[in-house]
């Protein structure tokens, strides 16, 4: 089992910047990738980024791809995502995931694990 505790949500203006975090707990041994993903009211939840258990693969959505960058501490259990030129659209509830995987996942079935979710609210 891993548990993972996102943190670093908040109220950002458009334009702003916020870093979440998501560190994970348990059974940190084994080699898991980690994805973020997001669900805006209404809506259904999204892909946002995903990164190997190496750090050496990435995948960002679209929509973030050279504004949100994912980043991972194998050492500090943590993984990152750097979120800079905010916009309204960004507003979500954003997860983080672990996949029991060494290969970037995009889809949410591949993983088996989920924080509890961190909430990122965008003022225009």
């Amino acid at each position: 089992q891993v548990q993972l505790v996102e943190s670093g949500g908040g109220l950002a203006q458009a334009g702003g910047s916020l870093r979440l975090s998501c560190a994970a707990s348990g059974r940190t041994s084994d080699r898991y990738t980690m994805g973020w993903f997001r669900q805006a009211p209404g809506k259904e939840r999204e892909f946002v980024a995903a990164i190997s258990w190496s750090g050496a693969s990435t995948s960002h959505a679209e929509a973030v791809k050279g504004r949100f960058t994912i980043s991972r501490d194998n050492a500090k259990n943590t993984v990152y995502l750097q979120m800079n030129s905010l916009k309204p659209e960004d507003t979500a509830v954003y997860y983080c995931a672990a996949a029991q995987s060494i290969w970037v996942a995009t889809t949410a079935s591949r993983y088996d694990y989920w924080g509890q979710g961190t909430q990122v609210t965008v003022s225009s």
